[in-house]
């Protein structure tokens, strides 16, 4: 009986020392990273505008854009996000035969950002990232421009702005290198369009 309760002691103690060394193990490597012990996170809503470069953007007009992005600050000049991004883009009807229509953009991707905080308010910062997205012509252009997933490599510069002890607003400027696109040929040849993808954007959010 006795062996049977120390045991079973034993058994509880480790159960209970093992959170506890991983907490210890996790402050330790946080301090080795230099991370912060309690960093800021939050959350942004971004609206926007803008479109495809090159040979890919000949027949794409301007389309605006919807994202919502999740962000945390673990280190002093460095943050990283992770987001969606909705985005419409018009069809010129040099290429297709109906008004209205266009190429949605479907995009998940995160970036790692850098930048220092000015007067406690004022935060510049550039960034880098990966992310991919799926485009999706509307039925009326399916017969041109087809669905595809391509990747984006996003390189932005911004800023944000520290409107009260919560809420933030900002500007950001990004261009997208992509990759894998097999959307749409060039006009009169078996060629695919190749090109970038540039956004400029407001956000709104908060850090908590």
């Amino acid at each position: 009986m006795r062996r049977w309760i120390v045991g079973g002691v034993a058994v509880v103690a480790c159960g209970l020392a093992t959170p506890a060394v991983a907490a210890v193990g996790a402050q330790n490597v946080a301090k080795k990273l230099g991370m912060r012990q309690n960093p800021t996170a939050g959350l942004d809503v971004r609206l926007g505008l803008g479109s495809f470069t090159g040979s890919l953007g000949e027949d794409v007009g301007v389309g605006p854009l919807l994202g919502i992005t999740a962000d945390v600050n673990p280190w002093k000049y460095v943050g990283i996000e992770a987001g969606w991004e909705l985005q419409r883009l018009p069809i010129s009807t040099s290429r297709v035969d109906d008004e209205g229509e266009g190429l949605w953009r479907n995009n998940l991707g995160f970036t790692v950002k850098a930048g220092p905080t000015l007067n406690e308010r004022w935060r510049p910062y550039a960034g880098v990232g990966f992310g991919v997205s799926y485009i999706n012509p509307t039925s009326g252009a399916d017969d041109v421009y087809r669905n595809d997933w391509i990747t984006e490599t996003p390189f932005s510069l911004g800023v944000d702005y520290r409107l009260g002890e919560v809420l933030f607003a900002g500007a950001r400027a990004t261009y997208r290198l992509v990759g894998g696109e097999d959307i749409v040929n060039r006009p009169g040849t078996d060629e695919e369009a190749r090109g970038g993808l540039f956004n400029a954007n407001l956000t709104l959010g908060g850090r908590f």
